[in-house]
């Protein structure tokens, strides 16, 4: 497993040469969400399936 720092590394380095300081924190900021993410639903914190089918049904109406 990388350490973060090796990890950002990576991520910056795949960006175009381009991108600005914002676009290099927006990437990062959506990392570090995703891997929150799936770290919950490592955990068993994600909502089923049915519960957000049935609130989504609720939105549609």
């Amino acid at each position: 497993m990388q350490t973060l720092k090796k990890e950002v590394i990576s991520l910056i380095e795949k960006m175009p040469d381009k991108s600005s300081v914002a676009d290099i924190m927006a990437e990062i900021f959506f990392k570090m969400k995703v891997d929150k993410g799936l770290q919950e639903l490592d955990e068993g914190l994600g909502i089923p399936q049915e519960q957000v089918e049935e609130e989504f049904a609720k939105w549609v109406k």
